[in-house]
């Protein structure tokens, strides 16, 4: 069996989750390019530092941080509805399964197995999207608690 017939065979569950995954990564290589920006936060707040006090820096790199974390909330989506939707299509793929024995018993045991194949792919494909969009961010969330830290650092030890 190729790769197209186990997407066909785990449904529309596994297209939104091919989807959610072409979205996510997208994000992810968006975030990748983008958060090398953060020297330019730093030094943009550090332009500042002469005409405000430290609660308004501070204020400001809060403010600089939410800016980058644009885009995260998506991947953080996508690595919690994925799993979901994999066990939606376990549940639908037992359902097909019980649903086959009951009206042509169980004397043929692929009427059973198509249902659990269904159920397998949509698991499978669930946390094949989740687990990356997981640790891509947790990866990116620990960037930029760092780069926090290192913009409020280094205000403060200008003052």
């Amino acid at each position: 069996m190729d790769l197209m017939e186990y997407i066909d065979k785990g449904g529309i569950i596994v297209y939104i989750l091919i989807a959610l995954n072409i979205i996510g990564f997208t994000i992810i290589i968006w975030k990748f390019l983008t958060l090398p920006r953060k020297n330019a936060m730093i030094r943009k707040i550090k332009s500042r530092t002469d005409t405000q006090d430290a609660t308004q820096i501070y204020a400001q790199i809060e403010y600089e941080v939410k800016k980058l974390e644009t885009g995260l909330t998506y991947i953080k989506n996508i690595a919690t509805v994925a799993p979901l939707l994999g066990l939606l299509g376990t549940v639908i793929g037992v359902y097909k399964s019980f649903e086959a024995i009951t009206s042509k018993g169980l004397g043929d045991p692929t009427i059973f197995s198509n249902g659990i194949a269904i159920a397998l792919i949509t698991t499978i494909a669930g946390l094949i999207v989740a687990i990356p969009h997981h640790i891509a961010y947790n990866h990116f969330i620990s960037m930029l608690d760092a780069i926090e830290l290192k913009a409020k650092k280094d205000i403060t030890a200008e003052e």
